[in-house]
This record gives structure tokens, C-alpha cells and sequence, in this order.
């Protein structure tokens, strides 16, 4: 291990078991087909040494939505996510990745960096960035209803179709990558997940968490080989909150909320905490009384808890009420008044920032790498409150390194084929070279935002691209000798105008010269005075001065004017017109490749650093199903403690 702070996998659940007072590895999330059942290496290492293991279901989170699709039909609908019509997408419970795909949208921003001339492909292709930023090799699954339902109230018969076809989808582009030699392998492991999934799927009167928990086992199977002994659960059983579970440690956190004597400084802890973090907000915005918890009402769903001297408001679609006499001074006393109410299957789920500080007062949380963005908020919340709770278990993988003795083919989809030199490369040559791919395509990033002249973009391509950008290179500069020769009239015709222009400038000038002076003679010597002969005389010559301007501004600005027409004429001149489409069409041609690259040079890069991260669990039995790379990735994996207070 070359980070001193960093472990193996068995190292760190020995150093869970020594924790005192005992505590279990929780691995909570909200699908079972990304990421999570990588942590059948982590529940592996713990049945070996005795240490509890806990697969879960986060089944209290909101379901995903996405604006614009009131109209639908459906009531579930797949969908991609780009930095256009489904920029504010966000879908975990439901959510999909093929073979080297991962959630990296191409944002706008990055476009614009990389020097894309937006505006002009916006009034070409005027639906262009839906396509051009989408996240290459990711699905995800949205409710169309305005109030999306929990995971827990998701019925499985109303959502099973739409989650076996995007399975099949995820499964039949994964298989496409591989290698002639090794798809029909592929196919039948592809046969039997789908099979295996679509199963438990399409059973009878099941909602979408018992579906996801009911599969666990399964997926850990089938991504380790291994049939793995681990309890699985789901968060509206970790945090079912009645009289019987009040005083777990797991609501201690809660507690300080419903107090009456603390919840002033729990709150004002709370608001400080989420001030710097974008997309988190301040209690205000929840209602007066608003604390950071809600409550789950079976068949009411799940709504912010909002707690007043002489009763609570719980901000569910249709709110419910509770009543008391005084401010709650106990958990004890609010455990009777919702078990009294709504019975004892209600659940109190931490906002984002306090769902880790409930449950990591007991159990030791298995994050990967790039796992929730709210940690740093909810550190510091507990420090704010000096609240003791486990560190956070990282584990990093080296998912593309541990390619290097899997003997397997692939043959690599578009956006990779540049980036890598061809079509078809094998996994050992793919783990030594990705590094170097995600460098270079960094470096080809850089380069690309430097460049600012149409020609300079040209030469690049002719230079790293070649093929038919070599003799466009030479057009475009054929192109700007031409224009040169055609634009020689118009050239003059604007010179001669802005000669033009200066002459009428100056001639304004001595008009109102002329007409000051002559203003200034005729009161002194002309009004309510007998003017003399000179006097007269002079007044003349101020007149026919200001005739002369008068007709020599006229001749100017007929001059003016057929100068112009000739400028226009010269500009919409067929020759002319054709040679500028020409050229305008070849900077189109040159900007559209260049978001290409842009496209392919996000994905070989960043994308796969997040698929690195973050891998589906089942590529890796698609890939290798003698089961040899998910042995090397669990030997390779790092693990660090993460402190939360």
C-alpha cells in the first residue's frame, strides 16, 4: 500500500471488529444495479472474520422525477441525462450503466472551455445540446408524477417492464463491447441476470424495496461467485421509530432536535453547517418550525417534521397533525403521540446532512470513493454539536487495472476508438494504457480550448486527425485567397465611405461654425439695430456659405449612397455569397468535430475515472466470469477512515 493511511479490505474489517462496543459494516443504497454489491469483497472479508455485515435498501428516499413530463402517459419513463431538457435529473433508486459508462454528463461549461463556439452551433443545430452533453452509457428511471413517491411506495408491477427494459438495454450494450470470442459468453450471463432480475421483478403485490432487498443475496452471488452469509435491511426498518426503538442510539442525533431545552442551538448548528454547500438549504426553507428529519406515514409518504410549542406539523402531501399541551421536552413523548396516531411502522429519516449522524452512532458506514457529497456538511454539524459518531469506511478500487491478467478481448465502443488507437483492444493492453488515455485526452482538452481561429482549428484537425481535413485545410485557405480577390470592391467601397463619412463630418463642422458666427453677427449688428450696407453684405455671404455646405453635403451624401449600393451589391454577388456558404459551411463542419472531440475526450477521461470509481458490480462477472477480476480488484482495493467528528 503505498498511502500509509490506506488498508486492504481485511485489514479494515478487523479494525471494525476492534471498535469498542461493537459495531456492524453497513452498506446502504438505493439500487442493487450500480456500485453497492461491489461490497460483496468488504462482506466477504467480514464472514470470514465474524464482523456483521448489513446489505440495505435506502428505500425512504424520493424516487426520482424530472421536469416536462406532466403529459406523460406513463408512469415511470427511462431516461438520459445531459446539460439541456434533463440537466436537474437526478435518479439513484433506478439507474443504469453500460460496460465503461458512468453518469458523466458533458456540461456546457465544459463545452465552452474547450472552445466550442456555442453560439453558432446553437443556430444551426438549435436542438444540439441534449445530444452533445448526454451522459455516454447511463439510463435512468423517473416517476411522471409532479409528486414522486418514496421507494418504498413504488408498487413493482407498475415499474417491473420499464426496469427489465433498461436492464436489457444496460446488459445488450455491455455485451456488444466485448470481444467476437467472448460475446457468446457474455450473452448467457447477460440471459441469466436479466432472468434472475425480471423474476423477482414481475412478482405479485411487491414494492420496489422489497424487490431490491430480495435480490441482494442474489447480485452478491453473482458478482463474488460466492453464496455470502450477511444480513440485509432496508432504512424504514433501521429507523422505524415507535415506543420500542426510542432509545437506540440511533436517534440520539434526533433527540437533540426534539428537545425543547436544545433544539434553538441543534438548529442554528444545522443552518451554519449547509450554509457554504450549494443545493443544501437552511431550515427556513422548510417551514417555521422545521427540523432536519421526516417522518415516513405509511400510506401518507414522507414529509418534514415541523415542531411547535403546542403541536407538529409533518409536511406530507396531505400534512398531518399531531397535538400536545407544552413544548416536547423527550423522544419518549413525540415515539407516543405518532405510534398513538399512525401507528408503529413509522420510520424518521435524517435529511442528507443527518441521515449519517443516525446511523453512524451505531453502525460503520462502507462509502466508495466519491460517495455522497454531503459528508463534509455533516462533519461539520457534528462537530458543531460535539456529537460522537463512527468514521466513514472509503473504499477505492483499481477497477481497470485489475484488467491486467484477465485474458479477454474488447471491442471498444465509438467514443473510446480515438482515444485508445483502434476497434478492438485486449483487457491487458486496455489497464496499462488507460492511465496514459485519460492524459492525453485531458491534454487534448487544453489544446482545444486554445484554439480560437476557425483556420488554427482547422490546421489541428488536418494535424491530429487527418484523413479529409487535410484538403478541407486547403480549401478554407483557397477559400480566404478568393474572398480576399472578392472582397477587394467592398473593401474600397468601405474605405471611400469612411472617407465619405469624414468629409460629412467636417462639413457639419463648419455648418454649425457658420451658423453660430452668423447668430452672433445678427445680434449684434442686425436685431432691433439699423444695420449698414456692410453689415447687410455680410449676412449674404453668411447665406450663401451656408448654401455652398449645403449643396456639397448634398453631393456627399449621394456619394454616400451609391457607395453603398455598390458595397451591397459587391456583398450579395453570386460569386461572393457562394465562396462565404462555402467557408461558413467548412467552420460548421470544423465546430461539430470539434464537439466531437470534446465529447470523446470527457468521456475517455473523467468518465472513466467515475467508472473507475464507481463500477456497475455486474460488468465484472459479464467480463470475467471465472470470477479472476473481481479476486484482483478486492486485493487492490484501498480502504481509510474518514472521520466524522
Amino acid at each position: 500500500m503505498s498511502d500509509p493511511n490506506c488498508f486492504s479490505l481485511s485489514e479494515a474489517v478487523r479494525q471494525v471488529g476492534a471498535i469498542p462496543g461493537g459495531s456492524k459494516i453497513l452498506a446502504l443504497g438505493q439500487t442493487v444495479f450500480w456500485d453497492e454489491p461491489m461490497k460483496a469483497g468488504l462482506a466477504l472479508e467480514a464472514a470470514k472474520a465474524g464482523v456483521g455485515f448489513i446489505a440495505g435498501v435506502h428505500d425512504t428516499d424520493y424516487f426520482a422525477k424530472v421536469s416536462g413530463n406532466k403529459d406523460s402517459k406513463a408512469k415511470f419513463k427511462t431516461l438520459a441525462h445531459n446539460d439541456g431538457s434533463t440537466r436537474n435529473l437526478w435518479s439513484a433508486a433506478a439507474e443504469f450503466s453500460t460496460l465503461f459508462g458512468s453518469e458523466t454528463v458533458i456540461t456546457k461549461e465544459e463545452l465552452l472551455k474547450a472552445g466550442l463556439r456555442f453560439d453558432r452551433l446553437s443556430r444551426s443545430r438549435p436542438g444540439f445540446l441534449d445530444e452533445a452533453t448526454e451522459a455516454w452509457g447511463w439510463r435512468g428511471i423517473v416517476s411522471t408524477d409532479e409528486n414522486a413517491p418514496i421507494t418504498l411506495e413504488v408498487p413493482g408491477d407498475t415499474l417491473a417492464r420499464e426496469l427489465c427494459n433498461t436492464l436489457r438495454w444496460a446488459i445488450d450494450e455491455s455485451v456488444a463491447s466485448m470481444g467476437d470470442d467472448y460475446r457468446e459468453q457474455a450473452e448467457k450471463f447477460g440471459d441469466e441476470m436479466n432472468r434472475v432480475f425480471c423474476d423477482v421483478a414481475e412478482a405479485p403485490n411487491r414494492n420496489l424495496a422489497a424487490i431490491y432487498r430480495d435480490l441482494l443475496k442474489p447480485i452478491y452471488l453473482i458478482v463474488s461467485g460466492q453464496d455470502l452469509d450477511f444480513e440485509t435491511s432496508q432504512t424504514s426498518e433501521l429507523l422505524r421509530f415507535n415506543r420500542s426503538t426510542v432509545n437506540l442510539p440511533r436517534f440520539e442525533l434526533f433527540a437533540k432536535y426534539v428537545n425543547h431545552a436544545t433544539r434553538k442551538e441543534a438548529c442554528q448548528a444545522y443552518n451554519e453547517a449547509v450554509h457554504e454547500y450549494p443545493g443544501l438549504y437552511e431550515l427556513s426553507r422548510f417551514g417555521s418550525g422545521a427540523i432536519p428529519f421526516d417522518l415516513v406515514i405509511p400510506g401518507q409518504g414522507r414529509g418534514t417534521i415541523r415542531l411547535g410549542n403546542r403541536g407538529a406539523v409533518i409536511a406530507t402531501k396531505k400534512p398531518q397533525f399531531l397535538s400536545y399541551k407544552k413544548p416536547l421536552e423527550s423522544l419518549e413523548e413525540l415515539a407516543s403521540l405518532i405510534e398513538a396516531k399512525f401507528g408503529p411502522n413509522c420510520a424518521v429519516i435524517g435529511k442528507a446532512v443527518t441521515l449519517i449522524g443516525m446511523l453512524g452512532k451505531e453502525f460503520t458506514f462502507a462509502f466508495h470513493d466519491g460517495a455522497s457529497s454531503y459528508v463534509k456538511a455533516s462533519r461539520a454539524l457534528h462537530q458543531k454539536l460535539d456529537f460522537k459518531v463512527n468514521s466513514i469506511l472509503r473504499i477505492k478500487y483499481q477497477t481497470w487495472d485489475a484488467l491486467a491478467d484477465i485474458e479477454t478481448w474488447f471491442n471498444l465502443p465509438k467514443p473510446f476508438q480515438s482515444a485508445f488507437g483502434g476497434e478492438a483492444v485486449c483487457a491487458p493492453s486496455f489497464a496499462s494504457r488507460w492511465r496514459t488515455v485519460v492524459t492525453e485526452q485531458q491534454e487534448r482538452l487544453e489544446q482545444l480550448g486554445k484554439i480560437k481561429k476557425p483556420g488554427d482549428l482547422l490546421a489541428y484537425l488536418d494535424q491530429r486527425v487527418g484523413g479529409a481535413w487535410s484538403s478541407q485545410a486547403k480549401e478554407y485557405e483557397q477559400i480566404h485567397e478568393c474572398l480576399a480577390e472578392l472582397s477587394k470592391a467592398i473593401i474600397t467601397a468601405k474605405q471611400q465611405r469612411r472617407e465619405l463619412y469624414a468629409a460629412r463630418h467636417s462639413s457639419g463642422q463648419k455648418w454649425q461654425a457658420i451658423q453660430h458666427e452668423m447668430g452672433d453677427h445678427f445680434r449684434a449688428a442686425i436685431f432691433e439695430k439699423t444695420p449698414s450696407a456692410s453689415d447687410v453684405s455680410k449676412r449674404a455671404e453668411f447665406v450663401a456659405q451656408l448654401d455652398a455646405l449645403r449643396l456639397e453635403r448634398q453631393h456627399l451624401e449621394t456619394q454616400f449612397a451609391e457607395l453603398g449600393i455598390k458595397e451591397r451589391e459587391a456583398a450579395r454577388s453570386e460569386a461572393f455569397v457562394k465562396v462565404h456558404k462555402r467557408r461558413r459551411e467548412i467552420e460548421l463542419e470544423s465546430e461539430l468535430k470539434r464537439l466531437t472531440l470534446i465529447r470523446e475526450a470527457v468521456i475517455s477521461s473523467k468518465g472513466l475515472e467515475n467508472a473507475n470509481r464507481r463500477p456497475s458490480a455486474w460488468w465484472l462477472p459479464l467480463v470475467s466470469p471465472d470470477g479472476k477480476w473481481f479476486e484482483r480488484i478486492m486485493e487492490t482495493a484501498t480502504c481509510c477512515w474518514e472521520p466524522m467528528n
